[in-house]
């Protein structure tokens, strides 16, 4: 099952990259620039075929892929009548789409992995079902019972127990009215919560204990509840990115120097693979929770990978949205003074900024390999 977890994790994230090609391919077609590639993968290539002007297919090496359109700078060569599709001679609105697509399509699919996992496989909850009656409390008094599921209280519809059981806690006293199902019927009783002190705290409970399941929701609460977790993982990707640069020492001590790896630390990509292959195969979870675990990883990873292509750094899109954004201040610039609009700057002459930028990411991501490899982090599942 480990296996079948990380097999399937690899395949989701090939997915993902297609998503993400996909969105910067759509795009350019849309706006007729010349898109000449589509290929799954890096290296050699292993089975293609040509639709319109584009090649699709496949490469040997699964680590990626890209979507190749053509004209990226001025120096770049277009085919004779076709120079005017050149992605530099687009306006910088067009660009800025284009560029920004593919991490807009892993919000969309993080969005709709988490939409599927509350309205389809459902989240591990508090259900309003009695697992347990407290003897001599509040609640064996009323004569509930085990089993009995809560429906209303007050009159008031329970709809999720973890926020409607605070109309308990703060009944300060008052007698409530409780509808319950019990062997498919519904009934009424009364009961009135008494003050306890748990843990130093005083509270009003009647003394029952809530069985834990997994619990499917509505598809307009399951929309808002995926946008609310969606932009949870979106501040959480953005404060782990600000916070990463201080991350790396920690991540040398515990990669050279053995030192246990913190869950809240740098993780790579072989790290993730072998948590999801462990949920997927854990025996402690049920099938529900395994695939539920796995949707959480797969969508948290692409909402990640969204907001790390949009750092403003080069060869990531939003160093090539940097790119573009200044090419209009530029513009602006000029239009002020009654000046031609400038040369698009020639991202070329960038190489190497590029090439910086590419070494230290590539030294990070080889630090991760090996640390995930050598002293993997346990998450116990």
């Amino acid at each position: 099952m480990e296996i079948l977890g990380i097999v399937a994790f690899i395949v989701a994230m090939l997915f993902s990259v297609m998503v993400h090609e996909f969105g910067h391919y759509i795009t350019a077609r849309r706006y007729g620039m010349r898109v000449s590639e589509f290929f799954l993968g890096f290296g050699k290539r292993l089975w293609s075929f040509t639709k319109g002007e584009t090649e699709f297919g496949i490469k040997a090496i699964p680590a990626g892929g890209y979507c190749k359109i053509e004209g990226m700078a001025p120096g770049d060569e277009m085919p004779v009548g076709e120079e005017d599709r050149a992605f530099y001679k687009a306006s910088s609105g067009k660009k800025l789409i284009v560029l920004g697509a593919g991490s807009f399509l892993h919000f969309v699919l993080g969005y709709l992995l988490l939409f599927v996992l509350f309205a389809g496989v459902g989240t591990t909850q508090v259900l309003p079902v009695i697992g347990e009656v407290v003897p001599n409390s509040a609640a064996q008094a009323a004569g509930i019972q085990v089993g009995d599921e809560v429906v209303s209280i007050n009159g008031v519809k329970v709809s999720v127990w973890i926020e409607d059981v605070e109309k308990i806690r703060n009944s300060e006293g008052k007698e409530l009215t409780l509808g319950l199902i019990r062997d498919g019927q519904e009934i009424t009783v009364t009961a009135t919560a008494r003050l306890t002190d748990v843990e130093g705290t005083k509270r009003y409970l009647l003394g029952i204990v809530n069985t834990v399941g997994v619990q499917r929701t509505g598809v307009i609460e399951s929309t808002t509840k995926a946008f609310t977790l969606t932009k949870s993982f979106i501040t959480e990707s953005v404060k782990s990115l600000i916070s990463l640069p201080s991350k790396i020492p920690a991540l040398w001590g515990q990669t050279v120097r053995g030192e246990e790896r913190d869950a809240n630390g740098l993780v790579g990509v072989v790290g993730v693979a072998r948590v999801s292959g462990e949920a997927v195969g854990s025996s402690a979870l049920t099938g529900s929770e395994r695939l539920a675990t796995f949707l959480l990883i797969v969508a948290s990873l692409n909402i990640f990978v969204g907001i790390f292509n949009l750092l403003p750094i080069l060869p990531l899109d939003g160093g090539h949205m940097a790119v573009a954004i200044a090419d209009e201040i530029r513009a602006f610039y000029a239009r002020l003074r009654g000046r031609a609009r400038p040369a698009a700057i020639d991202v070329t002459v960038l190489t190497p900024v590029t090439l910086v930028v590419f070494v230290i990411l590539a030294c990070l991501t080889l630090l991760l390999l090996v640390a995930d490899v050598i002293n993997p982090v346990t998450f116990n599942l």
